[in-house]
């Protein structure tokens, strides 16, 4: 958000990697996955990412 400082910011990434990653470590929350291209594909990821159809996250492998 560009109304907070730069030490704002930090302390919400701070907070979130504190209070919110073990969350996703001991799978009590998972991340929605709504498409996996491989990186030979990457120009159709980012041109559905573009589209703005996407529900949640894209992943491209590596």
């Amino acid at each position: 958000n560009r109304l907070r400082t730069a030490a704002q910011r930090a302390e919400t990434v701070h907070a979130f990697a504190r209070d919110v990653l073990p969350f996703f470590d001991d799978g009590r929350l998972r991340p929605l996955v709504d498409k996996v291209y491989e990186l030979d594909d990457l120009a159709a990821a980012i041109k559905f990412m573009e589209s703005d159809a996407q529900v949640g996250k894209i992943v491209v492998r590596v």
